[in-house]
């Protein structure tokens, strides 16, 4: 079953029938494991001090200061409206690629409870995303898949961190706090 993707150069579906098929990084995330294509991830690190920024969403803790490039960071947890955690050493902080809605592209860090592996997930693990009914909107999930008899939520990182969230964000406006 293949499910339509966005090319991430375009920001369009990609040709019809291209497979979910690849390389996925999982974490964890209130006790439950999601994935999202290696390819975003730019890089991992240990939790560090996030200065915040006034007036961001619940579910923007603030920026960092990553080898000199201030890069926003999302909570997932708050994201998706899970209690709140203390953070274990496992925290970490997933900095990966998102495109934004319109049409540029930007570096963006993610708070998980912890990293679990790389995972080469084959087309015939992957199903499709139930349907929860019309109210409910999972367009952010690419599909469910089946590894090692878990179920593992295929996240759509341009979706989850790009569309909704980055769009609230004055990008210019939390390089000039942090600099300040």
């Amino acid at each position: 079953m293949s499910k339509t993707f966005f090319d991430a150069t375009s920001g369009k579906p990609a040709a019809a029938g291209r497979s979910l098929a690849g390389k996925y990084l999982t974490f964890k995330l209130q006790d439950e494991s999601y994935g999202i294509e290696v390819l975003k991830v730019r890089e991992i690190i240990r939790h560090i001090a996030i200065t915040p920024v006034p007036r961001m969403p619940h579910y923007i803790r603030g920026v960092i200061n990553l080898r000199g490039k201030i890069i926003p960071v999302m909570d997932l947890r708050h994201r998706f409206e899970f209690p709140n955690v203390v953070n274990t050493d496992h925290t970490c902080i997933v900095v990966v690629f998102v495109r934004l809605p319109d049409g540029k592209s930007t570096n963006m860090g993610m708070v998980v409870d912890g990293v679990e592996e790389v995972l080469t997930i084959n087309a015939t693990d992957i199903e499709q995303t139930p349907d929860f009914g019309g109210q409910v909107a999972v367009d952010y999930i690419l599909g469910m898949a089946k590894i090692k008899g878990a179920v593992k939520v295929l996240l759509d990182i341009d979706r989850v961190v790009g569309a909704t969230a980055i769009a609230a964000l004055p990008v210019a406006e939390l390089a000039a706090t942090v600099s300040a």
